[in-house]
């Protein structure tokens, strides 16, 4: 099964600061070792949301906001899809990456990481 790992924005991360080199070099390697157990689909940081937009419908009409966003708290700021066995699985390694923040970036480093299944695709209609 398909796992989305999202990883939350920070403060640091939306004011479009460069990550830690440390904490780079660590992700970067965790995710080469994901890569060769073959368990990684697909994986990136995003930039600061001043650089994106949000389309929004209601009322029947669409609009554009431009960022930044206010919340940061509620932004994504990097992703990985990983394919695991369990949701156990899944648990274990996004504990294992954000023990890597926490232990380079200290104890004033705050942050968050979603974990949420994917839906399987549907079968495609080849004719």
């Amino acid at each position: 099964m398909q796992f989305m790992m999202l990883v939350k924005a920070t403060n640091e991360s939306e004011s479009g600061c460069n990550p830690n080199p440390e904490l780079m070099a660590a992700v970067a390697k965790m995710g080469a070792e994901a890569a060769a157990r073959g368990i990684l689909v697909t994986s990136g940081g995003l930039l600061p949301s001043a650089q994106g937009a949000r389309i929004r419908v209601g009322g029947g009409k669409t609009s554009v906001i431009d960022g930044p966003f206010a919340e940061t708290k509620e932004l994504v700021g990097g992703f990985a899809i990983f394919e695991l066995e369990s949701k156990e699985e899944a648990v274990r390694m996004g504990r294992d990456f954000m023990q890597v923040h926490a232990d380079i970036l200290g104890p004033s480093y705050e942050g968050e990481l979603e974990i949420r299944p994917m839906m399987a695709n549907p079968p495609q209609n080849t004719k």
